[in-house]
């Protein structure tokens, strides 16, 4: 039996990937929720460092973060980036993300 949590992300995924056709049709489904519902920017930390997540992209093969501190920038896997704690608004959906990509 699902859990409930499990049943919510699966909700989330089926009404981000409604008439969509394919893996990469789905993923583009899935950034566009993150893209509308996920505010930015909020601050996290990778491998030790204080970060902002200015923005979310699609790339070719995944949905990154990009991720700024002063000047620098780089991009980190939604797979990857640690969330902070409280999550932002909209982390929810990056769960749904990951639930997905690990099916």
């Amino acid at each position: 039996m699902a859990s409930k949590g499990t049943v919510a992300l699966e909700a989330m995924i089926a009404e981000a990937t409604v008439d969509t056709d394919g893996h990469e049709d789905e993923r583009a489904g899935l950034f566009a929720m993150i893209e509308e519902h996920l505010a930015v920017p909020f601050t996290t930390t990778v491998l030790g460092v204080e970060v902002t997540v200015r923005k979310v992209e699609l790339t070719a093969d995944s949905i990154a973060a990009v991720c700024a501190r002063g000047r620098h920038r780089q991009r980190v896997g939604l797979l990857d980036l640690p969330l902070p704690t409280p999550a932002p608004d909209g982390a929810g959906w990056i769960d749904a993300y990951r639930h997905w990509a690990r099916r």
